[in-house]
């Protein structure tokens, strides 16, 4: 459906254009372009022309154009139906699209971002003559098994009255589920869906402190480097060392209950992988697809530069949409490099000043406006949600000192750095305890402490000082090899490496071993410091330390991931008894 005409083409420099005798058009106002209706966005207006943004390609678009204005700014369309649905960058649905043109789009295609046919489940949660201010919930949907949907007047709507709302039953998403009088007499007619600009955040009631750990199941993550729901994290990496791998297990176990998957200008080879193995994932809580809590938005490389720019935004709104309904939910962004190379591509076209190797100068500012969106959030409704970010970068050549990397680390507060020597020796998580850090260890601690018997905090401290050991006595080796060591150096070098292959490595394809519950971590970091303890207390009495390697407990101990079920923890008592013994035994001979 056409506009109103607000200007012809003038220019056309692949996905900008400028558009001439501009009479009425408005800041990041969405257009479309030429009979073929393409979809672009106002970026920049300056003495009767206007520069825009399309968000597909442009080829075929010629001087003289219409320009047509809708009137609002690029949103999206929130609503029952959204779960379980590939979008594009700008929130089209792919599987629809590839049904009218094929494997490849084709320009000016469009379909609502929601099935307007389907008929949901209401029930209301509100008599007639309630009184509501925004945000609060009218009635409940039951959109998936995991996921109840809940109809909210929308934020536009500061106070009103319910005059009529519908009985339970079955109802479309264009279908008037409730009439509301606002405070000046006019009446507003209310569906299920909504309609939010993608840069522009939801309003909030209140952001809260942070408090409880987002569990993973990774124990490099969750015992050392713990990211709180609601925070967010930076993964960089090299081709090749695990980006995606580590989203999709983190997707797949992590205790949130929304996934919104981004992937932003990856390779169509490694998005096909994703679209095609998450619907065949299930999620371990309820044996049900992945699916039916996951959002999947596939923006890959050959896409065009400008819906790629869009995708974050349009995964991160439709996230605040369901934090806002009370839940929390994990944001996998795969890869805000690509999103910061299609900001320089861009802002060259629009003949903007470059900054540090060709980005603009505004891209700092861009990447704080996306992640300051996570958070933990009272919402108007007055439920409490989270919106989680965990974002991969891809540096060149593996270089964490390039802008997007350096930026980023500005504002995150986690950082889980992958390192390619792990990567290449088969190591996952690869990674690196080393590079990685992260703030969230006093808002996390309290939960831990609760779940721990208060031992996390001094064990991780005390796993982190060995590790910090084991780094200065290595660079030791290299000069002078390991026998001018002392053996009770050598032994901090033997538990690190046992913590390194015990602890740190999981096996994805194990059934036991791809995810870690927290008593389970709790209890084999206890007993990889007993071992330590007690080691080092028969090394100062006399015992030789390869005499201690050679226990046959030590090897069980190696072996306990990948042999010990996650409920199973009275396993742990007895390999700890079983060690205990054995170390006692070789000091008894050795005082003797």
């Amino acid at each position: 459906m056409k506009d109103r005409i607000v200007g012809q083409v003038k220019r056309v420099n692949g996905p900008v254009i400028l558009i001439k005798d501009v009479t009425d058009a408005a800041m990041m106002e969405m257009v479309r372009i030429g009979e073929q209706q393409l979809i672009g966005e106002v970026v920049k207006l300056h003495d009767g022309s206007a520069t825009v943004q399309v968000y597909e390609d442009a080829t075929g678009i010629c001087p003289g154009d219409n320009v047509y204005g809708s009137g609002m700014s690029l949103s999206v369309e929130l609503g029952p139906g959204l779960i379980g649905t590939i979008y594009d960058g700008i929130q089209r649905p792919l599987e629809k699209l590839m049904g009218v043109s094929g494997a490849y789009i084709s320009r000016g295609v469009t379909f609502p971002a929601l099935d307007h046919e389907k008929k949901w489940p209401f029930v209301p949660t509100v008599e007639v003559g309630a009184n509501l201010t925004r945000g609060m919930v009218l009635g409940e949907v039951l959109e998936t098994e995991r996921v109840m949907h809940k109809i909210m007047v929308p934020p536009s709507i500061d106070e009103c009255v319910v005059a009529n709302i519908v009985g339970e039953g079955s109802y479309t998403v264009e279908d008037i589920i409730a009439t509301v009088v606002l405070p000046d007499g006019r009446e507003e007619k209310l569906t299920m869906t909504q309609r939010w600009p993608i840069r522009v955040p939801r309003p909030v009631h209140d952001r809260l402190p942070l408090a409880q750990p987002l569990i993973t199941g990774l124990r490099v993550i969750d015992s050392l480097f713990p990211l709180a729901k609601g925070g967010t994290v930076a993964i960089p990496g090299g081709f090749g060392t695990g980006k995606t791998m580590t989203q999709h297990s983190i997707a797949q176990w992590c205790d949130a209950d929304i996934i919104v998957y981004i992937g932003c200008g990856e390779r169509g080879n490694e998005m096909t992988d994703v679209l095609r193995e998450f619907p065949q994932l299930i999620d371990p809580r309820t044996g049900q697809s992945l699916m039916e809590r996951t959002l999947l938005i596939a923006n890959t490389s050959n896409m065009p530069v400008s819906a790629r720019e869009a995708s974050i935004y349009t995964g991160i709104t439709m996230a605040e949409y369901y934090r806002d309904q009370g839940y929390h939910v994990a944001i996998m962004a795969d890869s805000t490099s690509r999103w910061a190379e299609a900001l320089r591509e861009l802002s060259g076209r629009m003949e903007e000043m470059p900054a540090e190797e060709g980005f603009p100068a505004y891209l700092p500012t861009r990447i704080a406006q996306f992640y300051e969106r996570a958070g933990l959030m009272q919402s108007l409704s007055g439920e409490t949600g989270s919106v989680s970010i965990i974002g991969a970068v891809s540096p060149p050549g593996g270089d964490f000192s390039e802008p997007v990397t350096q930026h980023t680390k500005r504002f995150v507060r986690c950082f889980w750095g992958l390192d390619r020597s792990l990567a290449s020796s088969r190591h996952f998580p690869a990674i690196s305890w080393i590079d990685s850090y992260t703030e969230y260890l006093a808002e996390v601690q309290p939960w831990w402490s609760q779940h721990s018997e208060g031992t996390w905090q001094i064990n991780r401290q005390k796993i982190m000082e060995l590790l910090q050991k084991e780094v200065r006595l290595q660079q030791i080796v290299k000069l002078v090899g390991p026998d001018a060591l002392p053996d009770s150096q050598n032994f901090i070098l033997e538990v690190c490496t046992l913590f390194k292959t015990a602890f740190l490595q999981q096996d994805a394809f194990s059934e036991i071993d791809r995810f870690c519950s927290v008593g389970k971590q709790v209890r084999m970091l206890d007993l990889i410091l007993e071992y330590y303890q007690r080691g080092s207390d028969a090394i100062a009495k006399g015992v030789p330390m390869v005499k201690i390697r050679r226990l046959k407990v030590i090897q069980e101990i190696a072996r306990m991931r990948l042999t010990i079920e996650n409920e199973d923890l009275a396993a742990f008592d007895k390999l700890q008894l079983r060690l205990e013994r054995s170390i006692d035994q070789l000091g008894g001979i050795y005082e003797d």
